[in-house]
């Protein structure tokens, strides 16, 4: 199934303003462009400096536009036209002086005139000092903006000037990917979903755990693909090293009674729940408060107990969301195996995998089953971000009809 992106066609403003973090504008361009989005440069004067204007000329195939006084564009009012040319005007980097001009209505150059006159969708990426990120004034312009555009970023890190805090542009992907996000009325523009995704890991002692061979890939890029298809998402993870996909609420927990918590606090007004994570079945009665010695401790005597069933708990719950969807990675009789699952836990569907010998486990391709009550659907093996798009065009329909 092939997405598309909400940038198709597209009318992008792409305004440059003067900081080091132009130099991120340009892969920004580039990514706009591989989106299907037309893009037109737009530079303050500052702007110059860090990047020519050429730079963007040969990234986009169009002249950039930088002084409003242009004698050629004001004969037929170039700015107004270009304002109304605009699907969206993104502001990326967009410096402390520029933001205090967009929330203050000033229009002294060519891109605040056109913030001023455009009635689009509109974005900022801001990038500035730690300090000046910090400072009451700038808050205070974010203030202004905020709820009338969108504001992406800034992250924290180490900055340009050796600082480190919050105040680094966000990546061009990441802004790309939000934006997708927030601007996409896609099938699941409106919904609440939540997702787990991992391991969880059960203390013995301070030092050993048990736990699964989960990598959380398929959680990750169930959230990343149900964002991008407009969706409030949720992602709650047990541990595992994988970036947050942009524009996802993300959760960190290790055991399954902190999963447990975490899904039940994030279920008010959930309209689908998928269940991707290994959570282990079971956890030792009690935990060793000193690291468990082989020489003189007698591992045999670890007493388990079971730990709740999250899934069940979620389906049979008050608050039950309108979809439960879990998961059943098996070594033998997988269908049979995810049929009971599916009757015995309550859940609307069951995504089925065979992951016996265990060659499936961090893999970046997947293949697997959607199992209904009375009826499965075979989805085509691919990347876990493509099945997952398969996934949801099943169950967005389904979803409009029980919500």
């Amino acid at each position: 199934m092939t997405q598309t992106s909400w940038f198709q066609n597209k009318h992008v403003v792409l305004g440059v303003t003067g900081g080091i973090a132009c130099y991120k504008a340009c892969e920004l361009a580039r990514e706009l462009g591989r989106r299907g989005a037309i893009v037109q440069v737009v530079m303050t004067e500052a702007a110059t400096a860090f990047v020519s204007a050429l730079t963007f000329q040969a990234l986009t195939g169009r002249e950039v536009k930088v002084s409003m006084l242009d004698p050629k564009a004001e004969a037929g009012m170039g700015h107004i036209e270009l304002a109304r040319w605009a699907d969206l005007i993104l502001v990326a980097p967009c410096t402390a002086n520029t933001m205090a001009l967009l929330a203050q209505g000033q229009a002294p150059d060519l891109l605040s005139t056109l913030w001023a006159a455009a009635a689009c969708e509109k974005a900022i990426a801001p990038a500035m000092n730690q300090q000046m990120w910090k400072h009451p004034e700038t808050q205070a312009n974010l203030e202004r903006l905020e709820g009338k555009v969108q504001i992406i970023g800034p992250d924290s890190g180490i900055q340009a000037c050796g600082d480190v805090g919050s105040g680094r542009m966000s990546e061009a992907l990441d802004i790309a990917n939000t934006l997708e996000a927030t601007l996409n009325r896609g099938p699941l523009a409106g919904r609440r979903v939540v997702i787990t995704a991992g391991p969880t890991h059960e203390p013995v002692d301070p030092v050993r755990y048990l736990g699964n061979r989960s990598s959380g890939k398929m959680g990750f890029a169930l959230a990343e693909v149900a964002n991008r298809l407009g969706a409030t998402v949720t992602l709650i993870t047990g541990p595992v090293h994988l970036e947050t996909p942009a524009g996802v609420n993300r959760i960190d927990v290790e055991t399954a009674g902190d999963m447990h918590t975490a899904v039940h606090s994030a279920l008010d007004q959930v309209d689908l729940f998928i269940g991707a994570a290994a959570v282990c079945d079971m956890r030792p009665a009690s935990v060793s408060k000193q690291k468990l010695k082989k020489s003189k401790d007698d591992l045999s005597q670890i007493t388990l107990t079971e730990n709740i069933d999250i899934i069940h708990s979620v389906a049979t719950c008050p608050d039950r969301p309108g979809l439960v969807i879990g998961f059943a990675a098996e070594t033998e009789s997988v269908l049979e195996h995810a049929r009971q699952k599916l009757i015995a836990k309550s859940l609307d569907a069951i995504i089925a995998n065979c992951v016996a010998g265990g060659e499936i486990f961090g893999q970046d391709v997947t293949e697997a089953i959607l199992v209904f009550s009375g009826s499965e659907q075979k989805l085509v093996p691919g990347t876990k971000s493509e099945v997952s798009q398969e996934i949801f065009a099943t169950l967005s329909p389904l979803l409009a009809k029980r919500i």
